[in-house]
């Protein structure tokens, strides 16, 4: 049988399956990308056995366990678990601490004739590596920022680049008020885990620096990972400076055509249209305020004149009466600000092509 192990970098490194035997609440609130959830018990078990614990001790506790999870429901979980280990050869189990309930699931897995090892110390150690690894990579690799205006393709370059982190991708988000996808957001922690292991994996090849697009604080519903958000703040930017008819196809492609094909292909053609409407006017309802009503409303009314030719007609041409002055009116001269409090810490301007030649040779 392989031991069980404290290499907690190595399995991110590897992106080593495991199961995680956490109830799922707990999966739900954070996770790795490589974990699945086979529970060892449901929401509700684990919450009869905590109350048990805290009224009648351990031993009564782990008794209630027992009981809960024996018979048919036992046997069912222990095949999926079997098939996992069948299916894995290389992986590993874990519970929150690496106690209890891993050890339990190994000793009966063994009784089967599944031998299979576990993560020493559970999630919170593999957590707490992880956390390590953001304030470690942070302090240790220089950062340089892809600054430009919407359109400008950033999220492109970081991953036309080898030594680069997409932080959009591991928020499944593009930070900005269309910046949903269809697929809900990760979690906090789970953005902060996938960012963690992105950064172990550019370290471990040794890359002499790293690469990360200008962001706030905030991707859509999550918050940058402190030590990696203050070193953004104090690092050079490489600006992209493209003409505006090309940021604003890229966006009719991004916010619209993309969204459209992806919304009718999870959804079906009627349900689809239906939801992608209330993704752009709700993306455009974010930002009313910062609009003004007046503004606001002149946006929505070619908006939806827009969206009900590209229904009929497959025609997203339209789309350029609404997003043309919403560049103009709102993000241009929202960034053209956020960049002048940053002007000192500007080391190149370019178009896209000069910024990636930049970023891809010149750096130290």
């Amino acid at each position: 049988m392989r031991e069980d192990t404290s290499n907690y970098r190595e399995l991110f490194l590897n992106d080593t399956p495991m199961v995680d035997l956490r109830a799922p609440v707990e999966f739900k609130q954070g996770a790795f990308p490589s974990a699945i959830s086979l529970p060892l018990m449901t929401d509700d078990e684990r919450a009869r056995v905590g109350t048990c614990y805290k009224q009648q001790g351990q031993e009564a506790a782990i008794k209630l366990g027992h009981e809960l999870v024996s018979g048919e429901i036992k046997e069912a979980r222990l095949v999926a678990w079997s098939e996992f280990c069948k299916a894995n050869p290389e992986g590993y189990i874990y519970c929150f601490r690496g106690g209890l309930r891993s050890r339990t699931t190994q000793q009966w897995l063994k009784e089967t004739g599944v031998e299979y090892p576990l993560v020493l110390g559970g999630y919170k150690a593999l957590r707490n590596a992880l956390l390590d690894v953001l304030e470690e990579v942070s302090a240790q690799l220089p950062f340089y920022i892809v600054g430009g205006k919407t359109g400008c393709a950033k999220t492109l370059m970081v991953n036309s680049l080898d030594n680069a982190i997409d932080l959009e991708g591991c928020a499944n988000h593009r930070g900005s008020s269309f910046g949903r996808y269809v697929k809900p957001q990760h979690s906090q922690i789970d953005f902060e885990n996938r960012t963690a292991i992105a950064l172990l994996k550019q370290q471990n090849a040794g890359h002499s620096n790293l690469v990360f697009e200008d962001e706030g604080r905030i991707i859509g519903s999550v918050d940058l990972p402190r030590p990696v958000y203050l070193k953004m703040q104090t690092s050079p930017i490489a600006v992209i400076e493209d003409p505006f008819e090309v940021r604003l196809e890229r966006l009719v492609n991004e916010y619209v055509i993309s969204m459209v094909q992806s919304f009718t292909e999870t959804y079906g053609l009627e349900k689809g249209h239906e939801l992608c409407s209330e993704y752009l006017l709700n993306g455009l309802d974010k930002i009313r305020k910062r609009l003004g009503n007046e503004r606001w409303q002149e946006l929505r009314t070619e908006m939806l004149k827009a969206i009900d030719i590209h229904q009929k007609s497959n025609n997203y041409e339209a789309h350029l009466n609404w997003l043309s002055p919403l560049l103009q009116w709102y993000y241009d001269p929202m960034y053209d600000y956020q960049l002048s409090l940053k002007a000192e810490r500007i080391v190149y301007r370019g178009n896209w092509q000069e910024c990636h030649e930049y970023l891809q040779t010149a750096l130290p």
